[in-house]
């Protein structure tokens, strides 16, 4: 690989790039690996490295490993609308988890297109009692397995979900949704009765109910949801909960910002 020199624009962007590899799945990643995800040689790399270290975007961790700097953080968290809808919705969160024991998960879609596009995890409410999950703060899993993510897929017209369709269903467990025709015809349910479900779709021995509302304002829609042991999953009563819960965080965004 050719080492060339970068120009300034040319710096910034391999920057980005560099940055973009970093999830919450892998947070920690060697430059050798960042250098072959991202075609730039291990040279230019330890360069844009050194740059993003001095900057407290990235740190060094041992033995030979970056990760995401408590400076991108801090800049992460002046998004005025993902601070307005977590901060809005934490209180009922915190509700339903005080009402029911289990995991209150908030989420958006994240992906400039269909094809990319996943649920992104923007908040949580768990306890000692609350089921294992695999989800966290700023983790992103696909649509069509995750009950936050069917619910969000729901409000989408039939032009979006057929690039989502196109783009792949992959599958988590063997009792996700992997056909096309098969979502498209979960997803009039969920439109139906006004809620998404998901049993064993992500994650084996959890099932979830969760609701979308609608984009208010400059903040963007968000989906509300419970996850619980299949064991103890209550549809009926979660489900209820989780519209009303849904409904009122509506109800306070739009009174706060549609005006």
């Amino acid at each position: 690989m050719t080492d060339r020199p970068l120009s300034h624009d040319g710096v910034l962007e391999r920057a980005f790039d560099l940055l973009d590899c970093f999830t919450a799945d892998e947070p920690r990643i060697s430059a050798a690996a960042l250098a072959q995800r991202t075609g730039v040689a291990v040279s230019s790399v330890h360069r844009l490295l050194t740059k993003l270290l001095a900057a407290g975007f990235v740190e060094k961790v041992p033995p030979h490993s970056y990760a995401i700097g408590l400076k991108l953080w801090k800049v992460g968290e002046l998004s005025p609308a993902m601070l307005e809808l977590r901060e809005s919705a934490l209180p009922h969160m915190l509700h339903l988890y005080e009402a029911t024991g289990e995991n209150v998960q908030l989420a958006v879609i994240d992906g400039q297109t269909p094809t990319t596009a996943r649920a992104l995890y923007i908040a949580r409410a768990v306890g000692p009692t609350s089921s294992p999950t695999l989800t966290r703060i700023g983790g992103s899993f696909p649509l069509h397995t995750t009950g936050v993510g069917k619910a969000l897929l729901a409000a989408q017209d039939h032009t979006w979900l057929s690039d989502y369709i196109r783009g792949g269903l992959v599958s988590e467990t063997r009792f996700s949704v992997t056909d096309g025709s098969e979502l498209l015809r979960d997803l009039d349910k969920v439109r139906a009765r006004g809620y998404a479900v998901t049993r064993e779709e992500m994650t084996l021995g959890t099932a979830s109910v969760a609701v979308a509302f609608d984009q208010v304002a400059f903040l963007p829609a968000a989906a509300i949801g419970i996850v619980s042991e299949v064991t103890r999953f209550r549809e009926r009563e979660f489900s209820a909960m989780v519209l009303a819960a849904a409904h009122q965080l509506h109800t306070v965004l739009s009174e706060r910002f549609d005006r």
